[in-house]
């Protein structure tokens, strides 16, 4: 079970472009709204309206809380914004401009290149580009190097794909140019968190909370303060993927045994997902009790993965097919996560974390097409956002669907358009964008193509 993200409004601006987005927020002229990408914010003269939910979020599936605090003020440069965005598109030959200027010029040159390249790459994060967002905020620091919101901002993106250690990279600069930043230690331990050095991620958490005390901070430092806490007594593994902890209690050969079944695992879902997760990645194996004190998930949540993979082996001396299968379905999520940078919606996590450990629909193939055929089945538009609070039957609705729209797209198409539509989602504004460019299809076809495969294949 992957922990996913929220709903979402939507922006509409007056040359007819809307913006889905989060956190909307109407204040002194402008219109600022959280992204997968990011907190980003446009002039309130170019928007035409805002229309309130519940248009779900296209993204992410990440594990996050966090937003990117707002540009200074005086940061601003609006004439170089709108000079080097207009009519839809980057004005590069301006952006060219600004940079010769800067060669030759003073403090004043540079900071306009920097700007420029800033306004290219929020307009490139509007679109979804990951990739063009980070190469102008590269860009832009060679201009302005020590330009706090820059370092910032480009840490928080390398956060969001799932690469902790760039992300760090940048947030010690930002440390060094900014030594009392709050923003700058929030997201620190979040990279720290990432890295699985919980002990970091806290004493970064309890820093940022003194410089000034934050919502997010407070339930993200709650969570690994837990952590730590029943972690205290827990012995260690490590292989070159894989950091583990385990209840002092459980058997060492256990923990091997988990390790060994994971990196298994691992090279089997490298090969079906051409990918390879640029971290480590954590893996917690608890008592029942410390299971659920910890993780607070709802009954119906065998395992999950909030970024590190946590699991109940209470009285397990080796490992049984059920807890083998339990891995490697959290073990895709860590894969996916990574590839789609944080942006794959819940219904495609779970259908191809089920597909690869090995379920197919069988007998839920019935279920589905009843509901479809009653027209009581969940669109998949309605299963992007967070299933943590659907009660049990909704919950065992949604991973048959699911597995049922991924076992479709195998069976027709290949695990390599699975890979494709994952790749597509992570650099296209929308999973829905992305089912058409890769499957030619949309969601309502996509649904009425997967019931004609289950009654086929299932109904004879």
């Amino acid at each position: 079970m992957e922990v996913p993200a929220a709903r979402a409004d939507t922006i509409v601006l007056k040359n007819g472009q809307r913006i889905t987005a989060a956190r909307v927020v109407e204040e002194n002229g402008r219109v600022s709204y959280e992204t997968p990408a990011g907190q980003l914010s446009l002039p309130r003269s170019i928007v035409e309206r805002v229309e309130r939910g519940p248009a779900p979020a296209t993204g992410p599936a990440a594990h996050l809380p966090l937003t990117l605090p707002p540009a200074e003020a005086a940061e601003d440069y609006d004439d170089v914004t709108r000079a080097a965005l207009h009519d839809s598109s980057i004005d590069r030959s301006y952006i060219s401009r600004l940079e010769e200027a800067a060669r030759g010029g003073g403090v004043e040159a540079a900071a306009r290149a920097a700007a420029a390249h800033k306004a290219a790459a929020l307009f490139e994060l509007r679109r979804g580009d990951l990739e063009q967002a980070i190469a102008h905020y590269r860009r832009a620091l060679t201009f302005a190097p020590d330009q706090l919101s820059l370092l910032l901002n480009i840490a928080y993106l390398h956060l969001r794909r799932s690469e902790y250690t760039a992300a760090l990279d940048y947030l010690e600069r930002a440390r060094r140019a900014a030594p009392d930043s709050a923003d700058q230690a929030k997201l620190a331990g979040w990279a720290y968190y990432g890295l699985n050095r919980v002990d970091q991620a806290v004493e970064e958490w309890k820093r940022a909370q003194r410089i000034r005390p934050d919502a997010e901070v407070e339930r993200a430092l709650e969570k690994a303060e837990r952590d730590l806490e029943a972690e205290s007594g827990y012995r260690e593994g490590e292989t070159r993927h894989f950091v583990l902890r385990y209840h002092g209690g459980a058997a060492p050969q256990l923990a091997r045994d988990v390790l060994r079944a994971l990196e298994e695992h691992f090279r089997a879902i490298e090969s079906e997902l051409n990918f390879t997760p640029a971290e480590p990645i954590g893996v917690i194996l608890y008592t029942e009790q410390a299971f659920g004190d910890i993780t607070r998930a709802p009954g119906w949540v065998g395992a999950l993965n909030d970024g590190r993979i946590r699991a109940p082996v209470q009285g397990l001396a080796s490992v049984p097919a059920e807890l083998s299968r339990v891995l490697k379905h959290e073990l895709a999520h860590s894969f996916i996560q990574q590839k789609t940078r944080g942006r794959c919606p819940v219904w495609l996590q779970e259908g191809v974390a089920q597909w690869v450990e090995g379920q197919r629909s069988g007998e839920s193939a019935s279920l589905l097409i009843s509901a479809y055929e009653r027209r009581t089945s969940l669109p998949l538009a309605a299963l992007e956002g967070t299933w943590m609070s659907l009660p049990d039957q909704a919950a065992g609705y949604a991973y048959a669907w699911s597995l049922g729209v991924v076992e479709y797209v195998v069976a027709t198409y290949g695990m390599g358009d699975v890979e494709r539509l994952l790749d597509a989602v992570s650099a296209g504004p929308s999973t829905q964008a992305a089912v058409q460019s890769v499957l030619r299809m949309d969601y309502t076809e996509l649904e009425r193509e997967t019931i004609k495969y289950l009654r086929r294949t299932y109904q004879r």
